[in-house]
């Protein structure tokens, strides 16, 4: 989710030229866009793990009182995000696509120095078992070959979310 700012008020993450990723598949696991194709994969997932999401990424999301209404508001958010540019979420599926195993966003770095801020979860299930880890192996190669930033944020992994937080903010006339 991008909290606070509105989709129009972000510049585009990626140039018009840049081919945009719109699959990943990997030996046991595939990304694909997150939106209204996978609503109802996504709600099933973070409604399955909110305090182990909540435990590994801080904040108050997702909360016991989401209904599919707000999911299919937030899916359309995500999918105008991808669509205008500005935001990459994606959904991280099981090969046959029946079930979500976390996600993965690449998102504007609001921070000096980060011109893309890279996170991901996975349910608690999929944690436990050690895929968050691989899924991080696996995102970081890819990132480093198939997009064109030169310095990606890897918020929770490679920076401590207090290190980010002392991070000094990009000018706002950038």
């Amino acid at each position: 989710m991008l909290a606070s700012l509105p989709v129009a008020a972000l510049a585009q993450l990626v140039p018009d030229s840049f081919q945009v990723p719109t699959t990943y598949v990997a030996k046991t696991y595939k990304l694909v866009p997150l939106g209204p194709a996978v609503a109802e994969l996504d709600y099933k997932a973070y409604m399955s793990s909110i305090d182990h999401i909540k435990k590994t990424q801080g904040g108050n999301w997702p909360r016991p009182d989401l209904t599919m209404a707000d999911q299919a508001k937030d899916m359309a958010g995500e999918k105008a995000q991808w669509d205008g540019r500005k935001s990459f979420p994606y959904a991280v599926l099981t090969l046959d696509g029946s079930k979500e195993l976390g996600c993965f966003y690449l998102r504007p770095s609001p921070k000096d120095g980060y011109d893309v801020v890279a996170t991901m979860w996975v349910v608690k299930e999929e944690f436990d078992k050690g895929f968050e880890d691989q899924l991080y192996k696996d995102m970081k190669t890819w990132v480093a070959q198939a997009w064109p930033f030169k310095k990606p944020a890897w918020r929770g992994r490679e920076i401590s979310a207090d290190a980010w937080k002392a991070v000094p903010n990009k000018a706002a006339s950038k």
